[in-house]
């Protein structure tokens, strides 16, 4: 039988995981919604009938990235745009390989920048938008298409965005998917969450009118949008999130093209992933210390798009911490349990099934959320079908991961580092 300590401590502990996710539960309610316009709502299909061709550069960062690079740059000359409306620009920055002269073999304007105290993919864009100003003036190109080295192109992607540009969106994100999804656990738990944001987020959003997120690579921003900024100002470590916030305050908006498709590639190991995924919640961090104040003024204050803000302050919202903080708790809780001389067994046995609760609660959150994108993205995955499934059940588990890496995100000083990648592969081959 249940000691009354016991039973008092196992009811703490509940009512404090019920609240978290109850909490959690409510400021993200309008996910769901997203989920149920994208499954229910029509979608109108866009009509591509008098369309205006703009004139294109395409930008992008490479670092030591001669593996990967002359496939990118191949899949941008097989677009079935016209050529002669795109220029292919690539920054060599701070390589050590050979990649500028791979680049300049497959016919793009390269420029080599050697700067070891400002580092980052930021610094690069700001550095490429400098020159392609003084070269070609600021208005030559109607607008710029920003990739990384490591991408891949549909055929009809830059055809796609342009329809979207013509009518009038300065700032585009695209469909992300992955060259490797079928290589592990980690490089499908990617793949599964940037397929749900663009399949649940950013496609609902679009169809909501609503504003979207630029998520690393694969977007398209106007020359107009350069010149406000006067290139690329955004250098906190995660430079997209912060240019999405930005541009949310001052009430520009942000369309999507499901239509275009680009692969990328995932990181293979839990080292590089432990790596990248530091820099992204120190940069989450930076952002919200940076901007959070504002975002929440413009939320309050915005008349016109106060949910865009909201929305924008939910996707930076440390909701990891959250969990974290209710996981502390629990393990307080467990040890105290622990230490507890007369009732150790009731204790013990109570907190932790209490815990267990907690963590399968949010494992069949985190399930659905993966079940249902692979489902519905089933076409687009390139694995096998045992794999899609197996995989589906390793997703919460990635997402679990979050948690050590959001604790040591807050303490440590994290520096941008480059992933080194590997995976060589043709558009054709991704079909």
């Amino acid at each position: 039988m249940l000691s009354h300590i016991s039973v008092r401590l196992f009811i703490c502990i509940l009512k404090i995981n019920l609240i978290v996710f109850i909490t959690l539960t409510i400021f993200y309610l309008y996910q769901f919604i997203y989920v149920a316009v994208v499954l229910f709502k029509k979608h109108k299909e866009r009509q591509h009938t008098l369309c205006p061709f703009h004139r294109y550069g395409v930008v992008i960062a490479a670092r030591n990235e001669s593996m990967v690079i002359g496939n990118l740059i191949r899949s941008i000359q097989n677009q079935t745009y016209p050529s002669k409306l795109i220029d292919i620009f690539v920054v060599a920055d701070n390589c050590t390989d050979n990649t500028a002269q791979i680049a300049r073999q497959l016919g793009a304007v390269v420029y080599e920048r050697f700067n070891k105290e400002q580092v980052g993919k930021g610094y690069a864009l700001d550095f490429a938008f400098r020159h392609i100003a003084q070269d070609y003036g600021a208005n030559y190109h109607d607008a710029y298409l920003i990739f990384d080295a490591d991408n891949l192109l549909d055929s009809h992607y830059i055809d796609e965005m342009n329809v979207v540009f013509s009518q009038g969106y300065q700032i585009i994100t695209s469909y992300r998917n992955s060259k490797n999804f079928s290589t592990n656990w980690i490089t499908a738990g990617y793949s599964l969450w940037f397929l749900r944001e663009a399949k649940y987020l950013n496609n609902a959003r679009m169809m909501l009118g609503t504003n979207c997120a630029i998520s690393g690579t694969g977007f398209l921003l106007s020359s107009k949008v350069v010149q406000k900024y006067g290139g690329w100002k955004f250098h906190l470590l995660t430079e997209d999130i912060e240019f999405s916030i930005v541009n949310a305050i001052e009430g520009e908006r942000i369309g999507y093209c499901g239509k275009a498709i680009l692969y990328d590639e995932q990181p293979t190991t839990f080292r590089q992933s432990w790596t990248q995924r530091l820099r992204w919640s120190k940069g989450f961090y930076q952002v919200i210390w940076k901007y959070g104040t504002s975002l929440i003024s413009k939320l309050v204050k915005d008349k016109r798009h106060p949910f865009s803000c909201y929305d924008m302050f939910m996707t930076i919202a440390p909701a990891t911490l959250v969990s974290l903080g209710c996981l502390i708790l629990n393990i307080i809780f467990l040890i105290i349990a622990i230490i507890q001389p007369h009732y150790l067994g009731d204790a013990v046995a109570v907190a932790s099934k209490a815990i267990l609760f907690s963590f399968v609660n949010f494992y069949i959150v985190l399930f659905a959320m993966g079940a249902l994108t692979t489902i519905t993205e089933w076409h687009q995955i390139k694995a096998s079908t045992a794999k899609k499934i197996f995989y589906t059940f390793t997703f919460p588990i990635f997402i679990f991961t979050y948690i050590p890496i959001s604790i040591v995100a807050l303490f440590k000083n994290v520096q941008w580092t480059p992933i080194v990648h590997t995976v060589s592969k043709s558009v054709e081959e991704m079909k």
